[in-house]
């Protein structure tokens, strides 16, 4: 054996190994980003300048809407979905109008448009069933007084 030759040291692989980490890393973010710009919707609304100076109104219906203290919630009784309208004090309101329209979350877009009649105490009944089981988001407006109440409510139909 060659005195001269010296001992291969194994720190001489660490720069390849670095670059191939970093390569690792390159190629999973060039990845998650074209998924996320390959599946982007577009936009929420065609003019944005116009909605983001109109975004104090929509604040200040928010606050109304929070001054009211008006609790609604939603369930699923046999297939049709109710709502229970109560006031700050868990009074019920009644006689109040209300516009709706349900959609899925996810999957194959799917919508329901039920009509809500008062049944009295705060109840308020769907005169039609969800068409098919799973998640659905309840778009609610409710009238009532010359006040309003815009929500929405998660139901789930098993």
């Amino acid at each position: 054996m060659d005195p001269v030759v010296a001992h291969r040291s194994s720190w001489r692989w660490f720069p390849w190994a670095l670059v191939a980490s970093l390569g690792v890393v390159v190629v999973a973010n060039a990845a998650l980003g074209w998924a996320a710009f390959s599946s982007f919707p577009g936009k929420a609304v065609e003019d944005d300048f116009g909605a983001s100076n109109g975004y104090d109104k929509v604040l200040a219906a928010a606050r109304a809407q929070s001054a009211l203290g008006w609790d609604l919630q939603a369930r699923v009784e046999h297939g049709r979905p109710v709502l229970l309208l109560t006031d700050r004090d868990g009074r019920p309101l009644d006689g109040a109008r209300i516009a709706a329209s349900a959609g899925r979350p996810l999957g194959p877009p799917l919508s329901f448009e039920p009509g809500f009649v008062g049944e009295g105490a705060g109840v308020y009944r769907a005169e039609g069933s969800l068409p098919s089981a799973g998640n659905w988001d309840l778009m609610l407006r409710v009238d009532l007084d010359g006040k309003m109440l815009a929500a929405t409510r998660r139901l789930l139909l098993r």
